[in-house]
């Protein structure tokens, strides 16, 4: 086998998610697309595209909304996070460049909502942890602390 053939190397699929702080919460998508339910708006970063142009891209195509990303949250690889296969995403939040600017789905967005990051409805993927994540940092400043994933990790029943 070459170092080229897809069969050697099989990676995660790297994805970002946008926590959108606005006025009265932060907005989540209802997915057009298995897996359903309620989620933190993101997707796919493309090849030869960098995380921070594919997050700002995705809340276009799924907010209608330019954003603005004041944050880098973390960024979550746990092999069970999506049900599809592997992803890794990187978590930024952000918040609308025109404070007016409203939210409306597109995309592979079927609604939107603005919720209270304390009290979201279920949540497709890892968004749950996610969001409980996004909210003790609000709350102290403190990011994720990578050995609670790694510990986490080393711990899984298998």
């Amino acid at each position: 086998m070459s170092l080229d053939d897809p069969r050697k190397h099989r990676n995660p699929k790297p994805t970002v998610d946008v926590i959108v702080e606005v006025p009265g919460g932060i907005v989540l998508i209802e997915r057009r697309h298995e897996p359903l339910g309620w989620a933190i708006p993101g997707g796919f970063v493309d090849e030869g595209e960098p995380v921070e142009a594919a997050a700002v891209r995705e809340m276009s195509e799924e907010l209608n909304l330019e954003v603005v990303l004041s944050e880098l949250l973390y960024v979550y690889s746990d092999p069970r996070r999506d049900p599809r296969h592997h992803t890794l995403t990187t978590v930024f939040v952000g918040r609308p460049k025109n404070a007016g600017d409203v939210p409306r789905a597109g995309d592979d967005a079927k609604a939107t909502k603005i919720v209270s990051a304390d009290a979201p409805p279920a949540l497709a993927f890892d968004h749950a942890d996610v969001l409980a994540d996004y909210a003790q940092f609000k709350k102290t400043g403190k990011r994720p602390d990578p050995m609670r994933f790694l510990e986490r990790w080393r711990s899984r029943s298998t």
